[in-house]
């Protein structure tokens, strides 16, 4: 490109964006979802062409969070959901609802658990010895088990590399012959 010698930068016009501009960008479905209005099944995985923008007045951490909006792959309903990013995760917002999901709750069910157990800890030092025991017995068990699979993994694939050698040697030597032949 030509650049005249008294070409100045500075004289463009700035362009002035809103700051609630929405972009059109290509994204996959977080998560497994059905439709309100016509009750499609949309799985995790399917990819749409959304729009996306910046939600107002929300942030975390100083990360923005981000709202999609979505159509429908049958009637076309528009269906809205947003980053969560406090649990690494999306938060529906409307249009459809969130199937369910398994591994969120027994992750939600472990962390109880170990909150109840932190909270016995602190107030019985009696049950902090007995944990110790119980996971240290655990740990022995696992290790046990880990040596046994080890042995009959061995006893099983007992594989001699010299009679394999010796047998590859005779059949290269076959082959020479054969070729001389």
């Amino acid at each position: 490109k030509y650049y005249p010698p008294d070409f100045d930068p500075a004289k463009i016009p700035k362009l002035k964006l809103p700051k609630d501009r929405q972009y059109v960008v290509r994204l996959m479905a977080p998560f497994n979802m059905r439709c309100k209005t016509c009750g499609e099944y949309i799985y995790k995985g399917k990819k749409f062409n959304a729009r996306k923008e910046t939600v107002q007045n929300e942030v975390y951490l100083g990360l923005p969070i981000f709202r999609f909006y979505i159509k429908c792959t049958r009637c076309l309903a528009e269906i809205t959901f947003k980053t969560d990013p406090e649990n690494t995760d999306y938060t529906m917002e409307h249009g459809a609802t969130r199937n369910f999901q398994a591994e969120k709750l027994l992750e939600e069910e472990e962390k109880r658990l170990q909150k109840e157990r932190e909270e016995e800890e602190l107030n019985n030092p009696m049950k902090v010895l007995e944990n110790r025991t119980k996971d240290s017995k655990l740990e022995m068990e696992v290790l046990e088990n880990l040596q046994e699979l080890k042995e009959l993994n061995q006893r099983q694939a007992n594989v001699d590399f010299e009679a394999m050698l010796k047998q590859y040697k005779e059949l290269e030597e076959e082959q020479r012959r054969r070729e001389q032949e």
